[in-house]
């Protein structure tokens, strides 16, 4: 048996351990072990074993990933999410699936300052949801808005995802967080567009809610202020060149924590409960981290990403087509796995493969999360359905996966979009260059 083919079964492997309810961490490192012991490398492993769970959580370019988490948390417990709803609301609120377009602008402003996609779905699901059920909103619309608008969190920069595809690829994290800005923005307003669409063909899915006034229109504006600020401070600063991504983090949890004291609502409970979370997610993103250094070690020794390229070459298949092939491919795993196991576990074996088809790796990235994130949502086990089925109270798995497939066919014709078009991913980092 050739040793690419051995890779090719590891991963197989990886996925069938995860299939049968293993951590994703556990699975890829198991994977991984045995894989290295059968080709006999005893030495490598042995080595990797001893050096692996220290080396893949202490490079400093790491310590981005826990402030970013911290940031996400504090921002969460400091009541920005209903500040955002509330000042997104009072300009839109009015219109028919004017709800449910708030809910995709609050995901979108709070994705900003959280980088999580299922934070941003409990976070924004507790304020949105009982919203639109007080006001006769149809549950299949509201729950599917929440799980839709959730995989914005891990695209608008700051995203955690894009840090450690960075660190993976040797990509410039700051220009994949600015690269991410037009996709982030497109991918809000073609859900707009869909929830719009759709209750133009059935009213009933959305009622119409009273208009406020001017003047309460700009006191909810007000109240958003510091979710403008910290964005402007963290992203503006990587624009700028002002913070690297790591003084960016530092300076974003530091001025999130700020926010939630003056907020009031930071008392020594949920200051607790605060710091409990971060490091519960924290360790979380690392100990998969060091599981998934391990099964990449052991797929580094099959060869199996040169063994793609060959098989790639020799086929004589257009780069576009290879490329959609790799969608699809990434929009089943996100079926079944969240998108970070999905980038850690692919992106080393895709990545050569993209670069050797002449495709822009900041380009790549955006693409590769921005599919991951579909599926999130994509039945019959996205995990954003089952995150806001948890917090709507009731409501059937199949009435959420109901009201999904709009907002997928947006998805879809986003990344054909961005596919046909890469300027809107390159552009805005070429000005960094």
């Amino acid at each position: 048996m050739s040793d690419a083919l051995v890779g090719v079964l590891g991963f197989l492997g990886a996925l069938f351990l995860i299939g049968l309810g293993v951590p994703v961490a556990v699975a890829m490192a198991i994977a991984g072990i045995i894989g290295a012991i059968y080709l006999g490398d005893w030495g490598g492993i042995s080595f990797i074993l001893g050096s692996t769970p220290y080396d893949s959580v202490f490079p400093y370019s790491f310590s981005v990933i826990p402030l970013f988490v911290a940031m996400g948390v504090f921002a969460a417990h400091a009541g920005l999410s209903r500040a955002l709803f509330t000042a997104i609301n009072s300009f839109v609120g009015h219109r028919r699936g004017g709800l449910a377009v708030t809910t995709i602008g609050a995901c979108a402003m709070f994705g900003a300052i959280c980088g999580s996609s299922l934070a941003t779905v409990a976070t924004i699901g507790r304020v949105a949801l009982p919203e639109m059920k007080r006001h006769g909103y149809a549950p299949s619309l509201s729950t599917a808005t929440v799980a839709a608008g959730g995989t914005l969190g891990v695209l608008i920069p700051p995203s955690i995802l894009l840090v450690i595809y960075g660190l993976l690829t040797q990509s410039s994290v700051g220009k994949l967080f600015v690269a991410a800005l037009i996709p982030g923005i497109l991918g809000a307003v073609f859900y707009g567009l869909a929830i719009l669409g759709r209750v133009s063909l059935k009213p009933d899915l959305a009622p119409t809610t009273p208009r406020l006034s001017a003047r309460q229109r700009i006191e909810a504006l007000k109240t958003t202020w510091p979710v403008v600020l910290l964005f402007v401070v963290v992203i503006g600063g990587i624009f700028t060149g002002l913070f690297s991504p790591t003084e960016a983090a530092a300076v974003g949890a530091v001025g999130a924590f700020a926010l939630a004291l003056f907020s009031g609502e930071l008392n020594r409970q949920v200051l607790r409960s605060a710091v409990f979370e971060i490091a519960g997610l924290s360790g979380m993103i690392f100990f998969i981290l060091i599981g998934a250094s391990l099964f990449n070690f052991f797929l580094e020794s099959t060869g199996l990403p040169q063994m793609l390229i060959g098989l790639i070459e020799q086929a004589g298949v257009t780069p576009l087509v290879v490329m959609l092939m790799i969608l699809v491919f990434y929009i089943i795993l996100g079926c079944f796995m969240d998108s970070l196991s999905v980038v850690l576990m692919t992106v080393p074996i895709l990545a050569p493969v993209a670069l050797d088809l002449g495709f822009d790796l900041v380009w790549f990235g955006i693409i590769v999360v921005t599919v991951a994130e579909i599926g999130l949502i994509t039945p019959p086990v996205g995990m954003n359905l089952f995150v806001v089925q948890a917090a709507s109270q009731g409501v059937p798995q199949s009435t959420v996966v109901r009201g999904i497939f709009p907002f997928i066919l947006a998805d879809i014709l986003r990344l054909a979009v961005l596919v046909a078009f890469p300027a809107l991913v390159l552009w805005l980092p070429g000005l960094l260059s």
